[in-house]
Formats: structure tokens, sequence, C-alpha cells
């Protein structure tokens, strides 16, 4: 069964179920294992909930466009590495949570919606996702500025780059330029919650 979430709570709950978290090496081990060593900040909790949440969003995108079958070639194979990347990159970011005691959000707990259309078409698919990767870049960004633990930035870092090739590629899918801007956006926690609330059901 699944529940709609609020924006507030993207910042401020866990989830009410998930299982335990097998979290592998290198980065993702990493930010388990700093997250268990000391008591986080609350606005890194914070944050790290908005970052699992982001990526319960773009898992979620991904794993729709993937199943509307109306792809194929390397836009079908760049989607499912995508949502590989998203399903990596979540693990990652929910291990902080789990390493600190807290339980990460699960795909269960929240009800995403998109705009009628996203999935119609090859264009359609790429238009969203430039606009969903924009989204969880600035929301990165955001988090890398902020957040007090030093030792999580280098790996949300990585985590960023991949989210804007993910966002170059589906620009130019789209017709646009693969890259222009020389500091993309970073969004502030607030601005961040609101933009992915309008994917809440």
């Amino acid at each position: 069964m699944t529940v709609s979430i609020s924006r507030a709570d993207l910042l401020s709950r866990g989830a009410r179920s998930g299982a335990a978290l097998v979290v592998a090496g290198g980065v993702l081990g990493t930010l388990a294992e700093t997250a268990s060593a000391d008591p986080l900040p609350v606005s890194d909790l914070a944050y790290t909930r908005l970052l699992v949440a982001a990526e319960l969003l773009a898992s979620d995108f991904y794993s729709q466009a993937i199943a509307a079958s109306n792809t194929s070639g390397d836009f079908a194979k760049y989607l499912k590495k995508a949502y590989l990347n998203e399903q990596e990159h979540y693990q990652s970011v929910a291990g902080i949570l789990s390493g600190s005691g807290n339980t990460p959000a699960v795909s269960g707990d929240i009800d995403f919606s998109y705009p009628s259309g996203a999935f119609d078409s090859k264009e359609s698919i790429a238009k969203a996702a430039v606009t969903l990767e924009t989204i969880v870049l600035g929301s990165y960004l955001g988090a890398i500025g902020q957040m007090q633990t030093n030792s999580f930035k280098t790996g949300l870092a990585q985590i960023a780059a991949c989210e804007a090739q993910h966002s170059s590629y589906f620009t130019t899918s789209s017709g646009g330029k693969a890259f222009s801007v020389s500091f993309p956006p970073a969004l502030t926690i607030q601005q961040a919650s609101d933009a992915m609330g309008a994917y809440t059901a």
C-alpha cells in the first residue's frame, strides 16, 4: 500500500517501513561508515532525507520510462543505465541514514505523479528527464554546499557528476545543447523540496 508524502515530510521523516540495506563497498560503504562514526547534525540528516527522496523520484521516473516501451536503441539503453545509477545512488545516500541509526524512506512510502504525456514518446521522456535531472542535480549541489560533515562531500559530488551526465544526455536527446552554463544552479533545501513536491500525488 502506498501513501502520499508532503513537502514537509521530505525533510522531516524517515520511512514507516523499509528493509535493511545491503551497502556495497566503495562510496556506498564509505558514506554509511562515516554516518555511524559520530552523531550527525540535524541539518545533514534533513539534506540526506531530501536526497533519498530525490533518488526515489529519479528511480521511479526511469522505471516508468522503461516500462512505457516506446523507445529502443541507445535511448532505451541509457534509460536503463540511468535507472541503475539512481538505484546505486539511493543505496549510497540511504546508507547515510541507516548508518546513523535512522530508517530511510523506500519506494512504497511515496506516490509520485508526472505531467500528462510525460511518457508518450522518446521526446516527451527526454524533456521530462531534463526537468527532473535539473532538480536532482541542484539538490546535490545545494547539499554539498551546506552539509557540515565534510567526509560526505566527495561521494555526493561524485553522484552530482553522474546526474550532470544524465542531464547532458537527455538534453541533447530532446534537441538541446549538451552543456551551456558554467555553474549549474544549487538549490536550497526549501527550493529542492518544493520542486520535488510537484511530483508527489
